[in-house]
C-alpha cells in the first residue's frame, strides 16, 4: 500500500517562552509536532521494511459478506422499464446512464409510440443502434408489453392477427437494429391485470401458440433473430420447465429457444431448479427479484436485486454449469419517482456482487 509523502511541516511562528494552544509544551524535550514526524517516518519505514505484511493485508481473502467469492464470466444488462422513459429521459441519454453506470448491455422495449415502435423505420433502427455504437453498449434484446393486450393465443381472430403482426415487426426491428434477441410471450390461458381476455382453454392455447410461433419461425434465420419464448407463470402456460422444453423442442428450429424470467416462477417453485432442466435452450435471461414473504399477484411484487428470496448464489452456479455466458437483464417496472438514477446505480453494484466483480 502507497503510503502518502510527508508533508512539510512549517515552523511555529509562537516563540518557545510564549504557551502555543495547537501545539502543548515540551515534555522531556519532545514537542507534538516531533512526535508527527516520528510517527511519519515510523510508517513509512515499516512500509518499506514490511512490504510483504502490507501487501499481504491489501489482497484480503473474498468475503461472501461482499459479493461472491467466485467470477462468472456472464454479461450485465438492464431493461429500459427501470428508467424513467421517456418522461424524464430520453433514449440517449438511457443509453448513456446504462453505460456510465458499467452495464454491458441494455434491452429495450417496443411500444405503439416512442422510438421503437410501428411508426419507426429500417433507417430509424440503424440510427438507433449507431448510437448505442458510440456511447459503447450492447442491445441485449428486445422486449414487449404488447402480448398481453394483442396475445398470440386470443379467442377474439382480431387480436390474435394483430398480436402475430405485431410480433413479426418486434423481430424485423430486432434485425433492423442488428439484435439477436427477441422476447416471445407464445400464449396465454389467463391474464389476470386485464379485464378484456377471455380465459382460453389450455390444449387451445398450446395449439394456438404452436401455429403462431410456426409462422414467426420461418424468418427468424434470414432475420438472424433468435425467437426466446418467456416463462410467465402468472399466464397460466408453459408453467414447468418440462413444458417449456417440450413446447420449444417441437419446431426442431435453431432459432426457437428460451428466455428464462428467473422472478416470474418465484412465487411457487425456485429459480435455481429450472436452470439444469432448460440447459443449452437458455438463450436469454431477466433478473427478477421476488419475495415469497407476500402474497400479492401484481407486478408490485418484484423488488430491487437482493432485496428478496431469490438464492442468488445457488442460481449463478447452476447457470455456470450449463456454461451460460450471455446477458442477465435486470427487470423492473417502476422507476425511483426521486433520483431515478439511484436505482439503476444501485442495480448494477448488485450485479457486480452477484457475479463477483466486486473485490
Amino acid at each position: 500500500m502507497k503510503t502518502p509523502s510527508d508533508p512539510a511541516l512549517p515552523e511555529s511562528p509562537v516563540p518557545p517562552t510564549l504557551f502555543n494552544p495547537i501545539e502543548p509544551p515540551a515534555r522531556d524535550g519532545l514537542t507534538r509536532r516531533d512526535a508527527l514526524r516520528s510517527a511519519f517516518a515510523a510508517a513509512g519505514a515499516a512500509t518499506v521494511v514490511g512490504g510483504s505484511t502490507a501487501t499481504a493485508q491489501s489482497v484480503a481473502k473474498p468475503d461472501p459478506r461482499r459479493a461472491s467469492t467466485k467470477r462468472y464470466a456472464m454479461k450485465k444488462s438492464i431493461n429500459l422499464w427501470a428508467f424513467p422513459y421517456p418522461d424524464r429521459m430520453n433514449l440517449r441519454e438511457c443509453l448513456q446512464l446504462a453505460k456510465d453506470a458499467g452495464f454491458d448491455g441494455i434491452e429495450l422495449n417496443y411500444d405503439l409510440d416512442n422510438d421503437l415502435s410501428p411508426k419507426a423505420t429500417a433507417k430509424d433502427f440503424k440510427a438507433i443502434r449507431q448510437m448505442a455504437d458510440q456511447i459503447g453498449i450492447q442491445i441485449s434484446g428486445l422486449c414487449s408489453f404488447l402480448f398481453w393486450p394483442y396475445p398470440l393465443t386470443s379467442n377474439d381472430p382480431a387480436k390474435r392477427a394483430r398480436g402475430l403482426e405485431l410480433a413479426g415487426k418486434i423481430a424485423q426491428a430486432a434485425s433492423d437494429l442488428g439484435v439477436e434477441n427477441v422476447l416471445v410471450v407464445p400464449g396465454a390461458v389467463h391474464i389476470p391485470w386485464r379485464t378484456d381476455h377471455e380465459p382460453v382453454r389450455n390444449d387451445i392455447c398450446e395449439q394456438r401458440a404452436k401455429e403462431a410461433i410456426a409462422v414467426l419461425a420461418k424468418t427468424a434465420a434470414k432475420q438472424k433473430v433468435y425467437l426466446n419464448m418467456e416463462n410467465i407463470f402468472f399466464n397460466g402456460f408453459l408453467m414447468t420447465p418440462m413444458e417449456m422444453n417440450a413446447f420449444v423442442d417441437h419446431f426442431g428450429n435453431e432459432r426457437v429457444r428460451i428466455h428464462y424470467d428467473t422472478g416470474n416462477i418465484a412465487m411457487f417453485q425456485h429459480a435455481e431448479h429450472w436452470v439444469p432442466v432448460m440447459g443449452k435452450r437458455i438463450q436469454n435471461i431477466h433478473l427478477k427479484e421476488f419475495t415469497k414473504k407476500g402474497t400479492d399477484f401484481s407486478l408490485e411484487t418484484f423488488r430491487p436485486l437482493l432485496d428478496g428470496t431469490t438464492n442468488w448464489p445457488a442460481l449463478l452456479e447452476e447457470l455456470d454449469k450449463i456454461n451460460y455466458r450471455g446477458f442477465l437483464t435486470f427487470e423492473y417496472f417502476h422507476p425511483y419517482p426521486h433520483y431515478p438514477e439511484a436505482l439503476v446505480w444501485q442495480t448494477s453494484d448488485s450485479l457486480d456482487r452477484i457475479l463477483g466483480r466486486k473485490v
